[in-house]
C-alpha cells in the first residue's frame, strides 16, 4: 500500500495573500518576471501562476495591465493610455534606415547571421549598426551556425518584445502594417535600392521608437 505523502509543515497564504505578493514582485522589478523566479521568491506552498491570472482579471480595465512579455510577466500602461506618458519619456529619436531595416531582418528571419542580413539588404552592414542595436538591448547573440567559420548569429530580446508591445516574435506586423508605418516601399520587403549605407549615429539622445 503506497504510503501517503506527509503534509507539508507550512501551510500556504491566502490566495488574496499571494495576489499581492504577485503584485508587489511585478510593481518592483526592472525587467519582467517569469513563474518560476516569483515562486522561488513567495512562501513554500504558495501558485503564483494561479495568483497571477487572478489578478490579471482583477487589472482588466484598469489604468495599467498585467502583459506577457516573452517568457516573463511586467505591469504596464494599457495600451489605449499609452499618450499620456509621452511628455514624460526621454526625448525620442529614429533610427537612421540602415538601422531599421537590419534590425526588421533580424526580427523576421532570426537566427540570423550578418552575411545573411547583407544578402538580404544587398549592401554591407557596419559594424557600428550591430553595435548599437545590441546596445539598446534589443538585439543580442544567438548561437553560432554548424557551418564553416561557425558564424554568429543574432536574434531579438524581450527587451525589443517589450518596447514594442509584444508578447513573442509571432506578433510581428505583416508586411501590410509595416508598408503602412513606412518601414517598406512598393518595391517590397526590405529591397536595396543600391544607395551607400547611411549614417549609423543617432540623431539624438533617448529611446528610439521603430513603428511611429
Amino acid at each position: 500500500m503506497p504510503e501517503t505523502p506527509p503534509e507539508s509543515l507550512f501551510r500556504a497564504p491566502p490566495m488574496e495573500e499571494q495576489e499581492r505578493m504577485v503584485e508587489a514582485l511585478l510593481f518592483a522589478s526592472a525587467q519582467p518576471l517569469e513563474l518560476k523566479e516569483m515562486a522561488a521568491r513567495m512562501p513554500h506552498g504558495a501558485d503564483p501562476a494561479e495568483a497571477l491570472a487572478r489578478l490579471r482579471r482583477r487589472y482588466e480595465g484598469r489604468g495599467v495591465t498585467i502583459r506577457r512579455v516573452g517568457a516573463g510577466w511586467a505591469i504596464r500602461t494599457a495600451p489605449d493610455l499609452g499618450f499620456l506618458m509621452r511628455r514624460d519619456q526621454v526625448e525620442r529619436r529614429r533610427l537612421s534606415r540602415a538601422a531599421v531595416e537590419t534590425l526588421a531582418i533580424i526580427a523576421y528571419h532570426q537566427p540570423t547571421t550578418r552575411a545573411e542580413i547583407e544578402e538580404i539588404r544587398g549592401v554591407s552592414v557596419s559594424r557600428g549598426t550591430l553595435d548599437m542595436l545590441i546596445e539598446l538591448e534589443w538585439v543580442r547573440l544567438g548561437r553560432r551556425r554548424m557551418t564553416p567559420g561557425r558564424p554568429v548569429t543574432f536574434v531579438t530580446t524581450d527587451r525589443f518584445l517589450d518596447q514594442f508591445g509584444l508578447e513573442s516574435p509571432r506578433d510581428l506586423p505583416g508586411v501590410k502594417e509595416l508598408r503602412d508605418a513606412g518601414l517598406l516601399d512598393n518595391r517590397g520587403a526590405l529591397e536595396a535600392d543600391g544607395e551607400e549605407e547611411e549614417d549609423d549615429a543617432p540623431a539624438a539622445e533617448g529611446q528610439d521608437e521603430l513603428f511611429e
